[in-house]
């Protein structure tokens, strides 16, 4: 299957992405529908599970085959890849593992989503320096930026590789190298890009993604990465039969952690969510990633204009390619972007009303590739 027999089989389309029957689904950023085939690959395990132990029709080789999977998503080693569910849970992890002493700095977006804030600001109590990124617009984080703003005491900077509400997106591979040449760690929230743009980590030390977003797989059921040469530096705040020696569930005289990503999971996997993110990264590998970027572009490159020629202010319209998105998000002077919401809403039509700092609200479309241009013109006559 391609992407141009999705958008030119209208059948087809509706049979892999049920919710197309019935409604205009463009609010990716925020929770996924899931496809068929994803849906399908939970259902039939949960049946199987039915008639035993739930973990013998699956167990380890669906975590072999999600950490292949996820590393050639990644461009990783499978032994970096760890299921830990939820991005917050992720990022909380690395901020909580990290050994920072008093004095040491780390730098982050005080207007990133707040899972990619609180992890870090916690670490003041331990007499870390929390500092805040100064930018000169929502979301617009340069390279330039990053490197103004670190010093020799700098030991860690944590990013979202696309901002949630403005839709830029990060030239991480840049700042990730500058960041290796100082010897700064480098942790990126990815959950806006992993399954819409290639991220890759060849300049990443730390990531984290949940499913339910562009990767269209189920909640709670995501990749955290960690470096194999950082993971020595990175000791998991938990402890459980999985991640700690245990030899026939005895448990020792010494904690000593399994090595490899499995120094993260702790217990017992959500072997459901793993399914549907094994199904979901299987969907997306087989479309590719690049064909969906430039897919997702091509809509932007439709709505932006559209939008602006309604009178409609878009939230770095001007963004070069490089640094576009999925997420395209827009407000109109004098207008009730509330109710406009909800007229959307009532028409069928799924986003999602944001707001900022300022109170400034927003109409937030994120279209997936397998939205359709007839789509996206509905949409657009709505908003007028």
């Amino acid at each position: 299957m391609t992407l141009t027999d999705i958008l030119t089989n209208e059948e087809l389309r509706h049979h892999e992405f049920p919710v197309t029957r019935e409604k205009i689904f463009l609010a990716h950023a925020g929770d996924s529908p899931l496809p068929r085939r994803v849906a399908e690959a939970v259902a039939d395990y949960a049946r199987e599970a039915t008639t035993g132990d739930q973990e013998k029709f699956v167990y380890p080789g669906i975590l072999e085959k999600g950490r292949k999977l996820g590393a050639q998503l990644l461009n990783c080693q499978s032994s970096e890849v760890a299921f830990v569910g939820p991005t917050s849970l992720a990022l909380s992890f690395i901020a909580s593992g990290l050994k920072l002493r008093r004095g040491d700095n780390i730098l982050v977006y005080f207007e990133d989503y707040p899972s990619n804030v609180y992890p870090w600001m916690a670490l003041a109590d331990q007499g870390v320096e929390v500092r805040m990124m100064n930018t000169r617009g929502l979301g617009l984080i340069r390279p330039k930026d990053v490197i103004g703003q670190v010093d020799e005491n700098t030991r860690l900077v944590a990013l979202a590789s696309c901002h949630f509400i403005s839709g830029y997106r990060l030239d991480y591979q840049a700042i990730g190298k500058y960041l290796h040449s100082r010897n700064i760690l480098f942790c990126l929230d990815a959950i806006q890009t992993v399954g819409a743009f290639p991220t890759t980590v060849e300049e990443v030390d730390l990531l984290a993604a949940d499913a339910h977003k562009w990767l269209l797989g189920p909640c709670g059921a995501g990749l955290m990465y960690v470096r194999s040469s950082v993971q020595e530096r990175i000791t998991p705040p938990i402890y459980g039969w999985n991640n700690v020696r245990c030899p026939n569930y005895v448990a020792q005289e010494q904690l000593v952690f399994r090595s490899g990503s499995q120094k993260y999971e702790a217990g017992t996997h959500n072997l459901l969510g793993i399914v549907g993110l094994v199904a979901a990264m299987e969907l997306i590998l087989e479309l590719g990633v690049e064909n969906i970027a430039r897919e997702l572009l091509r809509k932007r490159a439709r709505l932006v204009p559209a939008l602006q020629a309604k009178g409609c202010t878009v939230l770095q319209a001007d963004a070069p390619a490089e640094n576009g998105s999925g997420i395209v998000s827009f407000h109109r002077p004098g207008s009730d972007l509330a109710a406009l919401h909800q007229k959307l809403t009532d028409a069928g039509v799924g986003t999602s009303l944001r707001g900022d700092r300022t109170g400034q609200q927003y109409i937030r479309l994120s279209p997936h590739y397998y939205n359709t241009d007839a789509e996206l013109e509905r949409v657009l006559g709505l908003v007028a």
